[in-house]
């Protein structure tokens, strides 16, 4: 077979019937994977080796609250030891201020007017007659559907629920009073965060107990007329939140046994 000048040769038009340029483009992508397949292979042990650091040891995707718990817990324990150690050591002060009181008439007498001041501070425990106040969260559970669904904050007690029964309280005549079994006095401060409530360093769950001591008809009327207690005896109503009211023939209120440093004071005029 003879070709001449113009005519394609055999070997091109073969090339254009396979596809034309197929097998140096298959070459390009061959050459493509092999340079990102060390590149990937470099990221990924490099992602590995960052996760490795992070994790030191431990799982990246563990649930940390066991942990948070025991954390709070060993704090908790932590707390009350030190607590019982101060209320030593209080003791061992005031064995040694009585001893000195015996020889020394300056002593004796600072400790005399102290001592007269004992009770209304709230350092001595109180028996007799009142009335115990019980404040609960609701068992309903907040739903997404409708227009007058209760909401999260409609079923729990509150900071200032628990503040309207214990002014209600005091307005009422209490002579002294405990909130969860702890005195409560002129430094108090009754705070809460969610459904919790912290007092003297302390944390409760509801259901929040409130006992005072002092005549329960003139408690019980002052609670009646107080309006942040109306309110929250509305929501019991509504929300099926829980709020009880028991007359004590002889309760007992303990002596405040926490530290009485002031942080900061402010004289009104």
């Amino acid at each position: 077979m003879e070709y001449t000048t113009g005519t394609p040769s055999w070997r091109l038009v073969m090339r254009r019937a396979l596809g034309g340029l197929r097998p140096r483009r298959r070459g390009q992508r061959q050459r493509g994977w092999s340079v990102g397949v060390p590149l990937i292979a470099l990221a990924a042990g490099l992602l590995f080796t960052t996760s490795a650091t992070t994790a030191d040891g431990t799982a990246l995707r563990d649930d940390r609250r066991p942990q948070l718990a025991q954390l709070i817990a060993d704090k908790r324990t932590r707390l009350e030891q030190r607590e019982k150690q101060a209320a030593g050591l209080r003791t061992t002060v005031d064995q040694d201020a009585a001893r000195l009181a015996d020889v020394d008439t300056p002593v004796k007498e600072a400790r005399q007017r102290a001592d007269a001041m004992r009770e209304p501070a709230g350092f001595t425990a109180l028996h007799g007659p009142g009335l115990t106040v019980t404040l609960n969260d609701s068992s309903r559970r907040p739903t997404d559907t409708g227009g007058d669904v209760p909401q999260n904050d409609d079923l729990v007690v509150h900071q200032g629920d628990v503040q309207a029964v214990v002014n209600a309280l005091w307005a009422g005549g209490a002579e002294a009073m405990s909130i969860m079994d702890v005195r409560v006095i002129s430094t108090s401060a009754v705070r809460c965060v969610g459904n919790t409530l912290l007092l003297h360093g302390q944390v409760f769950s509801p259901p929040f107990k409130i006992t005072a001591i002092g005549e329960p008809t003139g408690m019980h009327r002052a609670l009646e007329s107080a309006e942040g207690v109306q309110q929250f005896r509305a929501a019991v109503a509504d929300f099926g939140l829980g709020y009880t009211e028991i007359v004590e023939r002889n309760v007992t209120v303990r002596a405040y046994d926490g530290s009485s440093d002031l942080r900061s004071a402010e004289v009104t005029k």
